[in-house]
């Protein structure tokens, strides 16, 4: 879960030095790429004797602003898409998520 975090907030920085001066959008780009990229090397990893990424942490992934990076990964990857109990808590985080964004920009 840590390189989740880190990983997020090492690209957020780095958008926000070089390209963009929104914390709140390069949060979210940093987010869903990696997202995207825990959906991917899970996917790769899965079946081999390694350690897997939890899905209650690909979940974090995208509650905390991944939702868009953590389906393209299930879709590009097929990753977790015939585990209907995961995709249950999937569609849970995504309205989660929706409710978060529409907090953020509607409170006054």
């Amino acid at each position: 879960m840590r390189f989740i975090f880190i990983g997020s907030a090492a690209l957020t920085a780095l958008m926000r030095l070089w390209v963009l001066s929104d914390v709140l959008i390069c949060w979210l780009v940093a987010i869903n790429v990696v997202a995207l990229g825990a959906y991917g090397y899970d996917k790769a990893i899965a079946g081999r004797r390694r350690q897997r990424i939890s899905e209650n942490t690909l979940l974090l992934a995208a509650v905390i602003g991944g939702t868009i990076g953590a389906w393209l990964g299930m879709r590009l990857f097929r990753h977790k898409t015939a585990k209907p109990l995961f995709q249950w808590k999937f569609r849970v985080a995504v309205v989660i998520q929706a409710v978060l964004v529409a907090v953020y920009f509607l409170w006054p």
